[in-house]
């Protein structure tokens, strides 16, 4: 061979080291079927005794689930490192420092509200003021969620006698007259004011402002592995299928898109553009039902 991929080739195996030796070249590239060859690698070794830097080809698989990878050291093994994305330091400093400011004021807010509708959310079904319920969160983490409660207090255990009337195609459950909402209930889900107190969970760190909905545990039970990528991502307050209105999205598989489309696609820009539109949709109250 005279040439490989368009660079000459200027020494054979036999001659390579003295090649090296005497020419003008600061980086070699060994690219071998038979990376094990003590020949190979003892040619190398002198070459790297000489201060050559060497970059070694080694045979990397490709998987279509990771968008990127990079080559990794945990103690004396070298490793291939593969994920969706590898993500600057400084933007996820940003996100987290946005998540912090952003769940501070939120609080504040939670505050007053709490003072407001307690008494009434109390006055029309007896019980909390809250609602609890576990989730999951980033790759399987299980966290409290916190919501004002907007349903009556036997709510969750109603749920199995309405599944049959779930208008959500697929893992989620959707009912747009669910019976178990109170009327307070329906005010504050069509202001977004029950989902004020998760700006709780927010300011912990089991969630952020913006990211995927987290599932509730018997939805999760049920993931294929497709679906669980959507647990990669801390869950948020408000997301991309949030934005892109989430009344009329009936089918779980086109959430599970969104959701994998904002992972995948992931920036600190995106979060802003997607809490401008949020906040846009709960002033024109559009899209929550």
């Amino acid at each position: 061979l005279r040439e490989v991929e368009g660079l000459p080739v200027v020494a054979k195996t036999e001659g390579l080291v003295e090649y090296c030796r005497s020419a003008s070249l600061d980086e070699v590239l060994v690219a071998v079927e038979d990376t094990a060859n003590p020949k190979i690698l003892g040619m190398i070794e002198t070459l790297t005794k000489m201060g050559i830097t060497i970059h070694y080809r080694i045979p990397v698989p490709e998987f279509s689930g990771a968008g990127q990878k990079a080559l990794s050291q945990f103690g004396h093994f070298y490793t291939v490192t593969y994920a969706n994305r590898f993500v600057p330091l400084g933007q996820l400093l940003l996100k987290r420092l946005l998540d912090i400011v952003g769940a501070l004021a939120g609080c504040l807010l939670l505050m007053l509200l709490t003072f407001i509708l307690g008494p009434l959310i109390r006055l029309e079904s007896p019980g909390p003021v809250f609602f609890a319920q576990k989730r999951v969160g980033r790759n399987g983490r299980i966290f409290k969620m916190y919501k004002f409660r907007s349903m009556y207090a036997d709510a969750e255990k109603r749920k199995k006698e309405l599944m049959a009337q779930n208008e959500m195609n697929g893992l989620m459950f959707k009912m747009e007259k669910d019976p178990r909402i109170t009327k307070v209930g329906a005010f504050m889900r069509k202001t977004s004011l029950d989902e004020f107190p998760q700006f709780v969970n927010i300011l912990k760190g089991d969630m952020s402002l913006v990211g995927t909905r987290p599932p509730t545990l018997d939805e999760f039970e049920q993931y294929t592995p497709a679906h669980k990528k959507r647990l990669s991502f801390r869950p948020g307050l408000t997301g991309m299928w949030q934005v892109s209105g989430r009344s009329n999205i009936i089918d779980f598989e086109e959430i599970v898109r969104l959701d994998v489309e904002y992972i995948n696609n992931w920036s600190f820009l995106l979060d802003i553009k997607i809490l401008l539109k949020t906040v846009l949709q709960v002033f024109r109250q559009k899209g929550a039902k």
